[in-house]
């Protein structure tokens, strides 16, 4: 007897499986960066770095590592990348001397904006293909996808004692939600 493939867990693989191929679509979409947009390239693994540090000012190397699930050498040499980039700075901490904490710059800060607002552009042209009524329903599964993503981000144990917060991505909760607007 073989297992049955339809069903309710069936179909939530299904959703994910579409999920997971439309962010793999997203990844290779948005590496085609135009030339000339930015005169540093930064990897996926960088990126990550700097949006846990955006979200976490201050956070140090070890909390780093634990929110990123990466050895302390990987995510000492990220930081050393982007710190010779002029994206991070590192400095003592106030709490403890032999504590090193992690704050984006100016420089890095505009570089994660023009970064946004350049991923915004070009998913807006992709997505100008779609009906009206497509996108709309694309913003209700959207804010689907963004409530069961931090309810599972909060959920999850990390090694600090204060939760992990997703990153602001800037979508618009539909009015009378009863949450608060997210501008980005």
């Amino acid at each position: 007897m073989g297992v049955e493939r339809s069903g309710p867990d069936q179909r939530l693989r299904d959703v994910a499986r579409a999920m997971r191929g439309v962010i793999e679509l997203l990844e290779v979409y948005w590496t085609r960066v135009p030339e000339g947009f930015s005169p540093v390239a930064v990897s996926a693994p960088q990126l990550r770095v700097m949006y846990v540090i955006e979200r976490r000012e201050g956070i140090n190397l070890r909390q780093l590592g634990g929110e990123l699930d990466a050895a302390p050498s990987s995510v000492s040499r990220l930081c050393d990348r982007l710190e010779a980039i002029g994206f991070v700075r590192r400095s003592s901490s106030t709490a403890s001397r032999r504590e090193v904490e992690l704050r984006l710059t100016a420089q890095g800060r505009a570089h994660l904006d023009r970064l946004r607002v350049r991923r915004e552009e070009r998913l807006a042209a992709a997505l100008a293909r779609a009906s009206p009524a497509s996108r709309a329903r694309l913003m209700e599964a959207v804010e689907t996808i963004r409530v069961a993503l931090t309810a599972a981000v909060r959920a999850e144990p990390t090694e600090s004692a204060e939760p992990a917060e997703p990153p602001d991505t800037g979508v618009q909760r539909p009015p009378g939600d009863g949450a608060e607007r997210r501008t980005g």
